[in-house]
């Protein structure tokens, strides 16, 4: 039987899988890839990226990308303070994307969809007969409320202000979806709360992660000196939940376990550093790497992996792929949301200053701690975190069955 078409909008180019949403996002398109024709609409937004378009038809049949530049389209999201709309909808809005959907649907006869991120949802807005799923991954609206939170002034204001109004456009788009499904049972548990009318609609499918590519290999070499001890976080640090997490930890955390552990080094491993993320270099025991070519040697040679985000939604990849690796991880209880391992034997968690900096120095100075935290974090991951397992929740969903 012909597999049928499936149109798949992405406000990100799902490749390379190298930052969270992109991973989600990735799996979520080789999965449909396996049982429909799909064709693929999204946004680049980091030039390098370019690169890597034509990779992406070994699972498109037809594929249309659009650059977006931040800056300008920042600049456009700002229509939305006259039109009322929360303002991720223009920085998302582009006529040549909605023309290629509209002449998609047409050409193709469409009948399935898949939006990944809710602003997407804007390009299926007026067509009928379409059964679609929208893969909200977070409560992004709640994101921008914590966000507020966290800021005063003007910038505050224009969170609380984004965080009403997205969330406004989140239960109108699920009240038009046959499935809203997010990143895990926390963030399920939290819409069905905000959108009491779409809650007999939203479904809870967690992240996985490639054990296979994430495996401990002691053929990597390594990236430190013979005797720092690696103290490791990991994650695009242009995203303000990591550069408030890297700043936190320097500032509250990291002085103590240099007290206390003289050779240990806090490396921040990842891809376009913040100049506030580039001025905690100026601490010569502070390593900022900015993108390097493979992660996975500087998460195999780690003595630990930290994760303190303060603001954080749905399941940390981050997090997930450290434990696949092998290793022993700090995260707050923020970062831990939503992932199934024991406390203390799978995954450490710690939230203040005092907790966390005892908990990296427990490790840093019981190796062996470490490795057996690893190990069984390793097995939690190879039990609970398939993608493929996983993923199997949408076939339901897409069919028009009772998952």
């Amino acid at each position: 039987m012909p597999k049928p078409p499936l149109l798949y909008l992405a406000h990100r180019i799902p490749y390379p899988p190298n930052k969270g949403d992109k991973v989600r996002s990735f799996n979520l398109l080789r999965y449909l890839s396996t049982r429909y024709h799909v064709l693929l609409g999204s946004f680049v937004d980091d030039p390098a990226d370019w690169e890597h378009v034509e990779r992406l038809r070994e699972w498109c049949d037809e594929l249309h990308c659009e650059p977006l530049a931040p800056r300008q389209a920042r600049i456009a999201s700002l229509r939305g303070l006259i039109t009322g709309e929360a303002l991720s909808l223009p920085y998302y809005r582009n006529a040549n994307l909605a023309k290629w959907v509209k002449d998609t649907l047409a050409r193709n006869q469409v009948r399935h969809a898949v939006v990944f991120s809710s602003p997407m949802a804007q390009y299926l807005e007026g067509f009928s007969g379409l059964h679609t799923v929208a893969d909200y991954c977070d409560v992004d609206s709640a994101k921008w409320t914590a966000y507020a939170d966290s800021h005063r002034g003007p910038l505050g204001w224009l969170y609380r202000r984004e965080g009403r109004r997205l969330l406004a456009y989140e239960r109108a788009a699920a009240a038009n979806m046959a499935a809203v499904t997010f990143v895990s049972e926390d963030e399920s548990d939290l819409f069905r709360k905000l959108a009491p009318e779409s809650a007999a609609r939203v479904h809870a499918i967690s992240n996985g992660v490639d054990a296979a590519f994430f495996a401990p290999d002691d053929s990597f070499a390594s990236p430190y000196q013979a005797d720092e001890q690696a103290v490791v976080f990991t994650g695009a640090m242009d995203y303000w939940p990591n550069v408030d997490a890297v700043k936190w930890f320097a500032s509250e955390v990291w002085p103590e376990i240099q007290r206390r552990e003289p050779s240990a080094r806090f490396f921040i491993v990842g891809m376009n550093p913040s100049a506030e993320v580039k001025a905690l270099g100026a601490d010569p025991n502070i390593r900022i790497t900015g993108t390097v070519p493979n992660i996975r040697p500087y998460l195999q040679h780690a003595a630990v992996i930290v994760a303190p985000l303060r603001i954080a939604r749905g399941i940390q990849n981050k997090v997930l792929e450290a434990m696949a690796m092998q290793k022993a991880v700090v995260a707050s209880s923020d970062a831990a949301t939503g992932i199934d391992a024991r406390r203390g034997e799978e995954l450490v968690v710690a939230d203040d200053m005092g907790a966390t900096a005892n908990a990296v120095c427990e490790l840093l100075s019981q190796p062996e701690r470490a490795l057996e935290i690893g190990r069984r974090a390793r097995a939690c991951v190879l039990a609970h975190y398939s993608w493929e397992a996983h993923l199997r929740k949408l076939d339901p969903l897409l069919e028009g069955r009772t998952a």
